[in-house]
């Protein structure tokens, strides 16, 4: 089954494409991340963020996706840039009728930590250890969306599911 994990932006989506045949057997097809300029207007960006994760799911014919839910702490301007991300991001799983799972950050980090505070570092080492990299996946945004692809293929069939479930 392949996963794809998504860390939605409106400047940098970072994406992950994660193959998995047990919960144990675990690897990384490809990641990178759909960046868009600011000077463009939001609709290009948009546009740019839907055809590029087209072209993804086109490659990957993924079975299902993982999303990070959206964390409020930010900056009101963040939180709709993200959310117009998002909403073409979803838009685009519909389309491709892909089911989508969202889990939220500290979910995310127990599930690959084991510690629901870990830092940035932390869930990059761990991401390059679970998926057998040789190096850090780069951009930051793109650790994430493994990370979150990760999460998914362990919280579909374990424990976490039921923190993700009583966390809602």
């Amino acid at each position: 089954m392949i996963v794809l994990g998504i860390d939605p932006g409106l400047s940098i989506t970072g994406w992950g494409a994660v193959e998995t045949t047990s919960r144990n057997d675990i690897r990384a097809l490809q990641y990178g991340a759909i960046l868009t300029k600011s000077a463009k207007p939001l609709i290009e960006r948009l546009q740019i963020i839907n055809s590029q994760l087209q072209q993804i799911i086109n490659l990957y014919q993924p079975k299902a996706a993982a999303i990070e839910e959206l964390f409020f702490l930010k900056e009101a301007r963040s939180i709709a840039a993200i959310g117009q991300a998002r909403g073409a991001i979803l838009l685009t799983l519909s389309l491709n009728k892909i089911p989508l799972f969202e889990y939220n950050p500290r979910l995310v980090k127990t599930a690959l930590t084991g510690y629901g505070s870990a830092d940035k570092s932390q869930m990059q080492r761990m991401a390059q250890t679970l998926l057998k990299l040789k190096e850090i996946p780069r951009p930051d945004d793109a650790a994430d969306a493994l990370a979150i692809a990760v999460c998914h293929i362990h919280t579909s069939n374990n424990v976490f599911a039921k923190i993700a479930a009583n966390e809602k």
